[in-house]
C-alpha cells in the first residue's frame, strides 16, 4: 500500500463502484456485498455503458447471490486492469493519468522522490530510463469487499430452506472467493462461526509456495480481546488475519457499535503495546493447521497490519495516528461523501450534506438491527418515512428483505422497518398498560426504523438512472459538518497529506475529544431510555461505561503532553470539563 489512507465501506451504495475511480491511482477502497440486487444492477449499467453483452443472473437461480457478486467483481477487476495498462502507457506530461498517479502520492515515499528526480533530468536517455522504472513501479489500489457478519439471513427456494452455505453471508463470501480479485475481505459487525469456518473451504485464503495470500482476511474489531479471540479461531483453521481494523465506536458513519465507553486511543495503545503478541501467539496454531492440510508455509509469522478509522478529519490527526500508534493506514470515510467523482451521492443529497448542521446529523435508532445508526434528518428517506406515518401507513414495503429477523407475529420473518411489523407492534402497545410518556416513547421507538437496506442504495440508483424516484438515505458520521463544499479527488488528497485544509468549521474539536462527547451523549441517552423501559442493557453496564470513560480521559490527559503547547492546553482544558460532566452524571433515573 503506497498511500497511508484507504476509503472504507460506506453504506451499500456509496462505494459500490469507487474502485473504478481510485484503484488506478493506488488507492484502496471497500465495496459492500450486502445488496446483490444493486450489484446486479451495477453490472448491467456498466455492461450497457461499455457496449458489452449483459446476461442477467436471475433471482430465481439457486445460487444467484454468489454468482452476481462474482460476475460484478470480475468485471471490476478486468476494467481496473485495463485502466492501469492505459495509465502505464500514458506520457509524462501535465494532466496525464500517469502524472496524476505520481502527483497524488505522498511526498515522503521514495518512489515519489524518484518521480521528482525524473522531472529534473535533462538527458533524454536517462529520463526515459527513469520513466520506464516509474511505469513498472505502478501499483493499483485494492478492490476490497465487506461482509457484515450478522447479516446472515437463511435463503429459501421453491418454499424450501436451502443448506446453510446459501445464507446471505456465506453466499457473499463464496461470491468473493470465486472471483479473480487479489485483495482483502473485511469482516465486520460481530463474530459468525459459520461464516468464519466457511472461509477454510477456499484455496485463495491460503498461502502459496512463496507465502503470498491472494485473498487476505481483515477483521474490524472493537478491542484487543476481540482480536485475540477471533484471530485464534481463524488461525486454528489455517486462516491468517492479515489486518486488524480498529474503528471508533461512535465517531464514525453508518452503524455505530457502542463499546461500553472504551475509547479509540486507549484501544490503539493496547494494540501498539501488544502488536507482536498477535503474530507470535497465532503462528503456532496457524502453522499446525497448514501442516495438517499439507500446505507449504513459511517458517516465520505472516505480517499483520493495524489500521484505524472513524472521525479523522485533519492531516494532523492522520499523522498522529500513524506516528503515535504506528498504524499502517488510516481510513477516511465521511469526508469522501463530498467527492462526487469517487462516491455515489445524488445532487440533492449532496446539497443537504453541504448544508448539514450538528442538529441535522444525529445518532439515531433508525436501523432495524437495533444498533445506533448515524442519520441525516433532512434525507429523502427520512422525509418519506415521516410522510408514511402522516398518511397512516407507517413502515416500508420491505422490497429487498436483507434485515428480516423478527418472527413474533406471523411465524414468518419480518424486518422492524416493515409496515407489517410496525402495524403489529403498534397494536400490541395499545393493549399494554403504559403511561402517556411511556406509550409515546415506545411508539417512537417502533416508528423510527428506516428501510436502510434499500434506501442506502438510493443515491447510486438516482445517479445512474436505475431508479430516478428513489428516496436516498444517508449515513454520514458527525465529521460531515466540518466540510461544506463539493471536493475534487486531488483536493481531498492534498487535505489528507497536509498541503491544504478543507475544514470550514473553526470550532471543530479534536477527534478524540469528539469521541468522548459522543460517548457521554450516548450514556445520557441510555439513562433516558431506562426511564421509559426501553433500555436493553443494565445499570451495571452503565456504571462500567462511566468508569471506562473516566479511565480513558485520564489516558488522554497524559497523551496531551505529546501535543504542541497550544494544542496541549486546549485539549487538557476540554478533557477537564468532560471529566466533570461525567462525574456529575446520575445513572439512576427518577421514576415516572
Amino acid at each position: 500500500m503506497l498511500h497511508s489512507f484507504y476509503i472504507p465501506v460506506m453504506g451499500t451504495g456509496f462505494t459500490i463502484d469507487t474502485p473504478l475511480f481510485v484503484a488506478k491511482y493506488g488507492i484502496s477502497s471497500v465495496i459492500s456485498l450486502v445488496d446483490d440486487v444493486l450489484i446486479e444492477q451495477m453490472r448491467k449499467y456498466y455492461c450497457d455503458q461499455l457496449g458489452e453483452t449483459y446476461e442477467a443472473i436471475s433471482a430465481q437461480d439457486i445460487d444467484a447471490r454468489a454468482c452476481r457478486i462474482t460476475a460484478y467483481l470480475n468485471l471490476l477487476d478486468r476494467l481496473i486492469m485495463e485502466q492501469v495498462k492505459k495509465l502505464r502507457a500514458s506520457s509524462f506530461e501535465p494532466g496525464s493519468e500517469i502524472t496524476l498517479y505520481y502527483e497524488l502520492l505522498p511526498d515522503s515515499l521514495p518512489i515519489k522522490k524518484s518521480y521528482y528526480k525524473m522531472l529534473l533530468v535533462d538527458d533524454t536517455a536517462k529520463k526515459k530510463q527513469l520513466q520506464n522504472f516509474l511505469r513498472k513501479a505502478i501499483v493499483s489500489g485494492g478492490v476490497d469487499v465487506n461482509i457484515m457478519a450478522k447479516l446472515d439471513r437463511d435463503r429459501f427456494h421453491d418454499g424450501k430452506k436451502l443448506p446453510s452455505e446459501f445464507s446471505d453471508a456465506l453466499s457473499a463470501l463464496r461470491g468473493y472467493a470465486n472471483s479473480n480479485l487479489t485483495s482483502s475481505i473485511i469482516l465486520s459487525a460481530g463474530f459468525n462461526p459459520s461464516l468464519y469456518g466457511y472461509i477454510a473451504n477456499f484455496d485463495d485464503f491460503y498461502p502459496d509456495a512463496n507465502g503470498n495470500i491472494k485473498k487476505q482476511v481483515v477483521l474490524k474489531v472493537s478491542d484487543y480481546r476481540s482480536a485475540m479471540i477471533q484471530g485464534k479461531y481463524l488461525a486454528k483453521k489455517g486462516i491468517w488475519v492479515s489486518e486488524y481494523r480498529i474503528e471508533s465506536s461512535l465517531n464514525c458513519g453508518g452503524h455505530a457499535f457502542a463499546n461500553g465507553g472504551s475509547l479509540m486511543g486507549v484501544i490503539l495503545e493496547e494494540f501498539k503495546q501488544k502488536r507482536n503478541e498477535l503474530a507470535e501467539g497465532f503462528y503456532p496454531l496457524y502453522s499446525k493447521a497448514l501442516k495438517k492440510k499439507g500446505i507449504q508455509f513459511t517458517q516465520s509469522p505472516q505480517s499483520i497490519r493495524i489500521t484505524a478509522q472513524g472521525g479523522v478529519g485533519t492531516a494532523e490527526e492522520h499523522d498522529f495516528l500513524l506516528n503515535q500508534y504506528g498504524v499502517d493506514a488510516v481510513g477516511w470515510g465521511t469526508p469522501f461523501l463530498f467527492v462526487p467523482e469517487v462516491t455515489n451521492v445524488d445532487n440533492k443529497s449532496l446539497e443537504k450534506l453541504i448544508a448539514a448542521t450538528d442538529e441535522d446529523v444525529y445518532l439515531s435508532n433508525s436501523s432495524p438491527l437495533g444498533v445506533p445508526f448515524w442519520n441525516l434528518r433532512t434525507s429523502a428517506s427520512e422525509e418519506m418515512r415521516q410522510k408514511r406515518i402522516l398518511n397512516g401507513k407507517p413502515g416500508s414495503a420491505c422490497p429487498k428483505q436483507y434485515l428480516l429477523f423478527n418472527e413474533k407475529f406471523t411465524g414468518t420473518q419480518l424486518c422492524r422497518a416493515s409496515h407489517d411489523y410496525q402495524k403489529a407492534e403498534l397494536l400490541k402497545l395499545k393493549k399494554e398498560k403504559l403511561s402517556r410518556m411511556q406509550f409515546d416513547a415506545k411508539v417512537e421507538e417502533v416508528l423510527c426504523k428506516s428501510c436502510i437496506c434499500h434506501d442506502l442504495a438510493g443515491g447510486v440508483a438516482i445517479k445512474y438512472g436505475i431508479d430516478p424516484n428513489a428516496s436516498p438515505a444517508i449515513c454520514p458520521g458527525p465529521n460531515i459538518v466540518n466540510f461544506s463544499k463539493a471536493i475534487h479527488l486531488e483536493e481531498m488528497l492534498e487535505h489528507i497529506y497536509g498541503k491544504i485544509s478543507l475544514i470550514t468549521n473553526s470550532t471543530r474539536p479534536h477527534m478524540f475529544i469528539k469521541e468522548v462527547k459522543l460517548n457521554i451523549d450516548h450514556l445520557k441517552n441510555e439513562v433516558r431510555k431506562s426511564l421509559f423501559g426501553l433500555l436493553t442493557g443494565s445499570q451495571q453496564k452503565m456504571q462500567e461505561t462511566k468508569e471506562n470513560l473516566l479511565s480513558g480521559i485520564e489516558y488522554y490527559q497524559q497523551l496531551s503532553k505529546s501535543f504542541m503547547e497550544e494544542q496541549c492546553d486546549s485539549f487538557a482544558k476540554q478533557l477537564k470539563n468532560l471529566r466533570e460532566e461525567i462525574e456529575q452524571m446520575k445513572l439512576v433515573p427518577l421514576t415516572i
